[in-house]
C-alpha cells in the first residue's frame, strides 16, 4: 500500500488536480446538491451539510454526538489515515466546518480547497456530473480533541483574559446588535469583529486574501498567535471557516463555538455587550 500523499492544510486547485486518480484521497463537496448534480471534482461524494450539525432550537449549529458522526463518516468511506479535501459552493464556510468536526475527532490530514468550486473552474479543472456511491467504511469517531472545540461556560470563565481573543465572525451589524438574530442582539463581552467574508479575495473567486493581509487583519483586532482564539458566529458555519484561516496561518491554539450566538443571544444568563 502506498503511503498517503502529504497534502497541504490548503491546497489549490492546480495542486490538487494530480492527485484525483488517487483512490486513497477522499474529496467531499459540500455544495448544493443541484449544483453538485450538476458537475463536480471527478471522484468527489456530496456530503449533505445537515448531516454536521445539531439543531436544538435555539441553537442551531451544535456538533452532533459521535455515533451520528461516525455514520456519516463511514457513508463516506471515510477511515482515519485517508486524507480529506473538502470544497463548497458559497465560499468554503460548509466545507469549513467538515474539516473544523474531523479536527474535533481527531482526524488531521485534511486540507481545504482555495475558494472551492469556482476556483476550481476557473482554473480549468475537469468536472463529472457521475454521482459517486463510496464504499461504506467503520470510522471509529471519538472526540479526540477537545482542544477544538469552546462551549459557553468555557467562554464564561475566560471572558476578560488577557491571553484570550474572542473572534466574532458575523457582520458588523449583528455584532453591534443592528442585525438582531436571537432574542438579545450584541455580541460577547469583550469579543471583536472581523465578518468572515474579509478573509476573501472575491476578484479570486474567494480564494483567502495573501497572508500578509490576513496577518494584518488579525494583528489590528488584537487577535494575535500568543493568544487562545475563540471563534463563532450565529451558528459555527461562518467562523468554521476563520478557524481554518487561523490554522493556516499557523496559530497553535483555535477552538470553535457551535452553539454561538444561537446559544448565547437566546440565554438570558449570558451576558452581552453592544
Amino acid at each position: 500500500m502506498t503511503a498517503a500523499p502529504n497534502l497541504p492544510l490548503l491546497i489549490e486547485p492546480e495542486q490538487l488536480q494530480p492527485y484525483l486518480a488517487d483512490p486513497g484521497i477522499l474529496i467531499v463537496d459540500l455544495s448544493n446538491p443541484a449544483r453538485h448534480a450538476t458537475g463536480h471534482i471527478p471522484g468527489a461524494v456530496h456530503l449533505d451539510y445537515s448531516e454536521l450539525i445539531r439543531v436544538e432550537p435555539p441553537a442551531m449549529g451544535l456538533l452532533p454526538d459521535e455515533a451520528r458522526l461516525g455514520e456519516a463518516c463511514s457513508r463516506l468511506g471515510l477511515t482515519p489515515e485517508r486524507p480529506v479535501v473538502a470544497y463548497d459552493d458559497e465560499g468554503n464556510g460548509r466545507a469549513g466546518r467538515l474539516l473544523w468536526t474531523l479536527a474535533v475527532l481527531g482526524h488531521e490530514p485534511v486540507s481545504l480547497l482555495n475558494g472551492g468550486i469556482d476556483a476550481w473552474n476557473a482554473a480549468g479543472g475537469p468536472l463529472e456530473a457521475r454521482v459517486r456511491h463510496p464504499s461504506r467504511s467503520v470510522y471509529p469517531a471519538r472526540f479526540a480533541n477537545p482542544a477544538a472545540v469552546a462551549d459557553k461556560n468555557y467562554i464564561l470563565e475566560r471572558i476578560g483574559h488577557a491571553d484570550v481573543a474572542l473572534l466574532d465572525t458575523r457582520t458588523l451589524a449583528e455584532f453591534a446588535g443592528l442585525d438582531q438574530r436571537a432574542a438579545r442582539g450584541g455580541h460577547i463581552p469583550g469579543a471583536v469583529n472581523l465578518n468572515w467574508t474579509d478573509a476573501m479575495d472575491p476578484r479570486r473567486q474567494l480564494r483567502l486574501q495573501p497572508d500578509p493581509v490576513l496577518r494584518e487583519l488579525l494583528a489590528t483586532r488584537g487577535v494575535t498567535p500568543d493568544k487562545e482564539v475563540i471563534v463563532y458566529c450565529q451558528t459555527h458555519h461562518r467562523s468554521a471557516h476563520t478557524y481554518w484561516v487561523l490554522r493556516y496561518l499557523g496559530y497553535p491554539r483555535v477552538r470553535g463555538y457551535p452553539g454561538a450566538w444561537s446559544e448565547w443571544g437566546n440565554d438570558p444568563s449570558l451576558p452581552v455587550e453592544r
